[in-house]
């Protein structure tokens, strides 16, 4: 492991000024559970460390307008068990519960969750070429390997995928995310805008700004609706997703209401499909409108040879995931 320092932030403030400081080396760490992975393999070599986990963002805070404010240092296992998740956000609750194992969620935050990087296997190889890990090098998965890898979304730069559970589930309930920069303002940027394409930058990851933390996710008042999060992996445990998928679906005398869909493990961020809901919205709960609307969010999609399978996969699994909705409704 590289020489870095340490420190121990006291306040948001505080923290923010360390990391100016500290300059392109400096990293924020929290739990740590993917920085400290990339750390022993040398992918991410920072000069600087500065501690944010003491910062007083732990909290879950119910909001005027029947919302929910989580903190950005809460833990995901603490999230999950939050009887107001449960009750009101089910499909949040659902899709942390699905990743990762329990000691990690015990140390995983929800900040450090939006962050994480790909689970690629060549960006975590130094011998193969990566443009996320080097920029210029290529994109080994291309023409490599790539089962696991995006069907929506890519480019030739990077086809790698996002592996957020929790980041899927907030996009379907429209989440917000609060940024705090250098100057003290706050900014609030919704989750679908926050994560980025690769185009031709794929190291760069979302929106966030180098003298910015993350301080809390916001979500609104509970849509209408059935909340399920259906997960498909090659185990059945402790395994990132081949594809997933988060909806709440509304319906009234056997006809869809309102819809939101989101999937992961298919794309370099969480795939929202606005094509989908639009097709289920005012049509019958049943499984023709499914898979009208399965076919239409896997409209764009484009294999790269080993994960061709996930586009069928992925029009299955929703159908899957409404049908559970329309049955449970």
């Amino acid at each position: 492991m590289k020489t870095f320092t340490y420190e121990r932030a006291t306040d948001p403030g505080a923290a923010i000024a360390a990391i100016a400081r500290g300059g392109p080396g400096a990293k924020f760490i929290s739990g740590g559970t993917n920085l400290l992975d990339l750390m022993k393999l040398e992918i991410e070599r920072p000069t600087h460390l500065v501690d944010i986990s003491r910062l007083p963002f732990r909290d879950l805070e119910d909001l005027p307008d029947g919302g929910l404010r989580i903190g950005a240092q809460a833990a995901n296992s603490d999230i999950a068990a939050d009887m107001r998740i449960r009750s009101r956000y089910r499909v949040l609750a659902e899709a942390l519960l699905a990743g990762a194992s329990g000691q990690l969620r015990n140390m995983a935050s929800a900040g450090g969750n939006l962050l994480q990087r790909t689970r690629c296997p060549y960006f975590y190889d130094p011998l193969y070429g990566c443009n996320k890990r080097t920029p210029g090098t290529g994109c080994s998965a291309v023409g490599g390997i790539n089962r696991n890898h995006a069907i929506l979304g890519a480019s030739d730069a990077c086809i790698a995928t996002h592996p957020s559970d929790m980041a899927v589930a907030m996009v379907a309930l429209e989440a917000r995310i609060e940024l705090l920069g250098s100057s003290g303002a706050t900014r609030v940027v919704p989750i679908g805008d926050f994560h980025r394409l690769p185009g031709d930058t794929p190291d760069i990851e979302t929106v966030l700004h180098p003298d910015e933390m993350i301080t809390g996710v916001v979500l609104s008042a509970p849509p209408p609706g059935r909340q399920i999060y259906r997960k498909v992996r090659d185990r059945a445990s402790y395994e990132f997703a081949l594809v997933s998928v988060a909806a709440i679906v509304a319906a009234e005398q056997g006809r869809i209401t309102s819809a939101k869909i989101a999937f992961g493990g298919v794309a370099h961020k969480p795939w929202r499909s606005l094509e989908a809901e639009a097709a289920l919205v005012g049509h019958p709960a049943k499984m023709a409108t499914y898979r009208a609307a399965a076919d239409l969010a896997m409209k764009g999609a484009a294999g790269r040879g080993h994960n061709d399978f996930k586009i069928d996969l992925a029009k299955r699994t929703l159908c899957r995931t409404l049908a559970q909705a329309a049955q449970e409704g």
